[in-house]
């Protein structure tokens, strides 16, 4: 006999799990204090969303996984949705703030993975100089992109049946170093 509930349950923690994980690892104090990211409700979501970026793209990557991301963007998005109602932003704006975070997300996600997929890291610092620096420019987004990087590369180390249990690591920020000229 098959119970499906249960199934769903499990999977739910499993989701829980993984966001809980780039929650965890985007409030890091280290890049706040070391990478030069604003340590404000904008900064904290920037970190989100590099790391939601980094990920999806790894469950895309893999037929195993492909299924779990659209839970855990689901789970964002809810988040989100929670997160806008708590600053107190009212009900009949939070669906447009909503739509500013999915184009946001979107925009972010396909810039980053464009970057990555280049030789050197010159688009993917443009891209976090703008996104997470303000346009500001910043030394620190270079060692974000070594960041990045490491945690692209840490990704797809990971066995996919230990991230599709929940079990998901990032590199440690404070431990990334960036060649700079």
């Amino acid at each position: 006999m098959n119970f499906p509930l249960f199934g769903r349950s499990r999977r739910s923690g499993t989701i829980s799990g993984l966001y809980g994980t780039i929650v965890a690892q985007a409030r890091m104090p280290g890049f706040y204090r070391d990478y030069a990211v604003l340590e404000m409700l904008n900064g904290r979501f920037e970190l989100i969303v590099l790391h939601l970026a980094v990920l999806l793209d790894r469950f895309g990557q893999d037929p195993y996984l492909r299924g779990l991301g659209q839970g855990v963007f689901d789970h964002f998005c809810q988040d989100m949705d929670s997160n806008l109602r708590e600053i107190g932003v009212g009900d009949l704006a939070v669906p447009k703030e909503m739509r500013r975070v999915g184009e946001a997300f979107y925009g972010r996600a396909q810039a980053y993975g464009a970057a990555l997929a280049a030789a050197d890291d010159r688009a993917l610092v443009e891209a976090l100089t703008r996104n997470i620096y303000g346009a500001a420019a910043s030394p620190a987004a270079v060692r974000l992109a070594a960041y990045m990087r490491e945690a692209v590369r840490d990704l797809k180390a990971q066995e996919s049946a230990c991230i599709a249990a929940g079990r998901l690591r990032f590199p440690d920020p404070a431990v990334v170093h960036a060649d700079v000229d």
